[in-house]
């Protein structure tokens, strides 16, 4: 069977290698490209990212990829979104400023403020591993969360949270300090997460394994 391939959405800041070598260890062929033809031609894409949101989408602008990937996010096809890629799915963010996403996801990306635990103030960014939590009636079958355990610890390094409009998106919550937020969504097709499953160790690995199975049952479906 030929393998199915992920299109990387490479807009100059970030670091894409380490997504392409877990989607190579899953069986993907992965390719990191900005060719806006080849991003439509993949089986499924992944938007990854790290920095600041309003820097991120002036460069997804320059690219001419903002229309494309809000289109290519409606089509059906599997797509992901990772960290800073999580966030841009939303409709606005306020950091440094405010700032307009791609609007895929209604909501907004906030800053953590003095998240506390106790009389103890936590540092922001929140920079390590936490759990990943499954809201009430949400069935993780089907999804890149499938068999993983309740309470798994994942890796994160952010700054900002989103705040969907619509509850129902989110896939998974995760606690630091007295905030609950969601770390995870998913909208049909689209799926999303704040954490770096590529940087969270072998449940990280099964959950790309997972994303796998997403884009070839969909590009058999065909």
């Amino acid at each position: 069977m030929k393998r199915a391939k992920v299109a990387i959405v490479d807009y100059g800041i970030c670091n894409m290698f380490s997504v392409q070598h877990a989607c190579t260890k899953v069986g993907l062929e992965a390719m990191i490209t900005a060719s806006l033809p080849e991003i439509e031609a993949a089986d499924g894409i992944i938007l990854p990212g790290v920095g600041a949101f309003g820097d991120a989408m002036d460069e997804l602008k320059k690219r001419d990829l903002v229309s494309p990937l809000r289109d290519l996010a409606r089509s059906g096809k599997p797509f992901f979104g990772i960290c800073l890629g999580y966030q841009l799915l939303l409709s606005e963010s306020e950091e440094f400023g405010n700032h307009k996403g791609l609007d895929i996801i209604p909501g907004r990306v906030v800053r953590f403020e003095s998240p506390r635990e106790g009389d103890q103030i936590l540092n922001v960014p929140h920079v390590g591993w936490s759990q990943v939590l499954r809201p009430h009636s949400v069935v993780w079958e089907g999804t890149p969360l499938e068999g993983v355990p309740e309470k798994e610890f994942v890796y994160f390094c952010h700054s900002f949270h989103i705040v969907p409009e619509r509850p129902e998106v989110a896939l998974s919550r995760t606690r630091y300090g007295h905030y609950d937020f969601v770390s995870s969504l998913r909208e049909g097709n689209i799926f999303a997460f704040q954490f770096h499953p590529e940087k969270s160790g072998p449940i990280g690995i099964k959950m790309y394994q997972k994303m796998a199975e997403i884009i070839q049952q969909s590009k058999e479906n065909l």
